[in-house]
């Protein structure tokens, strides 16, 4: 079952989703006891549509993981002190490291071009976030000696974009929406001036709750876009819960890799699903959780939208369902 980051056709990956069902509903205890929970009989399940897909909350409650496996690894949540605090368990580091590559070099390129920068804690500092263990994994696919974290060394990371700029190197900066936000701030208020590169690409991760005012991601990515003198302004999506990342190369549109995709549920009946441009929560297929769930359905909410040039389905997200917890990467530094 290994063989998702080999999928190339749409008929291959609703086979793979049906597979990959039938396998976790046998060897994931929580799966299976939701799945009969709901009481579906499995033989029925012949389509995508048809498959249960569970409550993210799930993963806050419950040991999720393959009877067969066990994993030391572990990807926490980030959250306040106050919240019960989801764990995604990792049976097999590999597949989440390739699933990391093949995502990141589908949308943006070959690791090992890129000089990969962080305006994130360094992993030493959270170990059990999802991010940056796949922030970290790149700058050892990278192997460039300039790869690092500059949380809160604002000058040093000015001074360093300056000069991989003069050196026309690829740069990319990836980090949480107010670090990006309060680094502009200082080069602002020290008078400084970031230099036009078309060598330089921002990958901003979300994580704004509670840090700043709130504001569209429509108008982050123009802030964002003018204060780097880049239009390279990029976005990923993921989460604990996830071993794929989704990336928008603009226009707060995203795109999944071949192993992965979106359904849009209705919030009013989660057995039925909205068509592209109707506005619903957001179920994730993400076939490289194959030791946990492939199948989640989250609190974010969203929408499908029509790529006609390329013949596909993108998405947007648009927010979370009222009452859902904060969660992000924001709380990654609270």
């Amino acid at each position: 079952m290994k063989d998702i980051f080999n999928i190339e056709t749409e008929s291959e990956f609703q086979q793979k989703c049906l597979e990959i069902f039938r396998y976790q509903y046998e060897n994931v205890e929580v799966y299976q006891k939701f799945v009969d929970f709901l009481n579906i009989d499995i033989s029925t399940v012949d389509e995508v549509e048809k498959i249960p897909f569970l409550p993210i909350e799930m993963f806050k409650n419950h040991h999720i993981l393959d009877k067969n496996k066990t994993a030391d690894l572990y990807f926490q949540s980030s959250g306040t002190t106050l919240q019960t605090r989801s764990k995604n368990y990792i049976a097999d580091e590999n597949l989440y490291q390739e699933s990391i590559v093949k995502s990141f070099e589908q949308f943006i390129g070959k690791t090992e071009d890129y000089i990969f920068l962080g305006l994130l804690p360094n992993y030493s500092e959270n170990e059990h976030s999802s991010l940056i263990y796949m922030v970290d994994f790149l700058m050892k696919k990278s192997g460039k000696p300039e790869n690092g974290y500059f949380l809160y060394n604002h000058q040093e990371l000015f001074d360093l974009l300056k000069k991989l700029s003069n050196e026309n190197k690829k740069v990319i900066l990836f980090g949480v929406s107010f670090a990006l936000l309060d680094f502009l701030d200082f080069i602002e208020s020290s008078e400084q001036k970031i230099e036009v590169s078309k060598q330089l690409t921002i990958i901003e991760t979300g994580g704004m709750k509670g840090r700043k005012q709130e504001i569209t991601k429509d108008e982050l990515l123009k802030i964002l876009q003018n204060g780097f003198k880049t239009e390279k302004i990029y976005s990923e999506y993921s989460m604990t819960e996830l071993l794929s990342q989704a990336y928008s190369l603009g226009n707060n549109t995203y795109n999944c890799p071949n192993w992965m995709r979106i359904l849009i549920r209705n919030v009013e009946d989660p057995f039925s699903y909205e068509i592209a441009g109707k506005t619903g929560a957001l179920n994730i297929i993400d076939l490289a959780n194959l030791h946990t769930c492939s199948f989640i359905a989250t609190q974010d909410l969203g929408k499908l939208i029509e790529n006609k040039a390329e013949n596909n389905l993108q998405f947007q997200v648009l927010g979370r369902i009222d009452h859902s917890d904060i969660r992000g990467c924001s709380l990654l530094v609270s």
